[in-house]
């Protein structure tokens, strides 16, 4: 089969090339899935880099991680009747690649209501977001800041957020992108580029403040979130886009009790009871069916275009997820 193989950490473009491998079988518990589509993730590009929290073995590694596909064989202990199931998985290893191997307890089958597109990227943006939400001190009514909001994370907050009844803050880096989110019906959206912009959020939120914030990008923003929350406020590290330091204020923190974490989505979703999982995809399987998720795809580009993909996943503006396709 041809798969995205990487022998070296690195650059992506530069390391990745699409290669012919021998095709995985389903071991015990397993099943063997032909891949129809699968996103490409900034986890993604920082593991292939080696900057991740999670290293392949090298040489022969494939890239990928999330997946729509088709069962095609089961392994020892799996039930034959799965063969043939269109199905979606996140956080395995490998998804890059014509077929791929997955736990059969880890793949969701999908009704037909849900498209290729969004049961492709359906866990694991969708799913981070969702746990996140979950376990923020916001409630029905509270205020919540998000940076990035113009990225896959943030736009599915917004309606993660909406169905819940929390009031979402929106920020951005440019100004392109304020009119990318209220285009798509998106409100309280606010560039940080935009000179006074912190007074604006003060407006919007009110006296209180917020009761969470969520930064996706590093660096000073962090000092400004800290400064729109209220008493007991919290501050959420998901993620860095600058992956500059976070200088905050000590005397904020200290008056208003603040609380500073980190949140990362894989360890959060292995530690999480099984039942409290089904719940949350539920809801994202229901939100999506309805029409009220909208995942969109970036473009598609099939192995023979590794480098079309990887370019186009690093380029600003894109509507959702670039896919590569089996």
């Amino acid at each position: 089969m041809k798969a995205a193989v990487h022998n070296s950490f690195g650059e992506p473009i530069d390391v990745i090339e699409a290669t012919d491998v021998d095709t995985p079988t389903a071991g015990a518990g397993e099943v063997l899935v032909k891949m129809t589509l699968s996103p490409i993730h900034n986890h993604d590009l920082w593991t292939i880099r080696g900057n991740y929290g999670y290293k392949p073995e090298l040489p022969g590694a494939i890239a990928g991680s999330e997946a729509l596909g088709t069962v095609e064989a089961v392994g020892e202990g799996v039930d034959d009747a799965m063969i043939g199931q269109r199905v979606s998985i996140a956080g395995v290893h490998g998804t890059w690649a014509e077929y791929f191997v997955a736990p059969a307890t880890g793949v969701l089958p999908l009704p037909d209501a849900i498209s290729d597109v969004a049961g492709a990227q359906l866990i694991a943006m969708p799913f981070s977001a969702i746990s996140l939400l979950e376990t923020l001190k916001a409630q029905k009514g509270d205020w919540i800041v998000q940076t990035a909001a113009n990225g896959a994370v943030g736009k599915i907050m917004t309606t993660l957020a909406k169905s819940r009844g929390i009031n979402l803050l929106n920020l951005v880096r440019r100004e392109d992108a304020v009119k990318e989110l209220t285009d798509l019906g998106i409100d309280n959206v606010l560039s940080t580029s935009e000179a006074g912009w912190q007074d604006k959020a003060r407006e919007i939120i009110g006296e209180k403040g917020a009761a969470s914030a969520i930064d996706s990008v590093g660096g000073d923003i962090s000092a400004d979130l800290v400064d729109l929350l209220g008493l007991d406020g919290e501050l959420v590290v998901f993620g860095t886009a600058t992956g500059a330091p976070m200088p905050l204020n000590s005397g904020a923190l200290i008056m208003k009790h603040i609380t500073v974490k980190g949140f990362w989505g894989s360890r959060v979703s292995g530690d999480m009871d099984p039942e409290e999982r089904k719940r949350l995809i539920t809801e994202l399987v229901t939100l999506v069916a309805k029409g009220e998720l909208v995942l969109e795809d970036g473009g598609q580009f099939g192995l023979d275009d590794l480098s079309g993909a990887l370019k186009a996943s690093l380029t600003p503006g894109r509507p959702g997820k670039v896919m590569i396709r089996g």
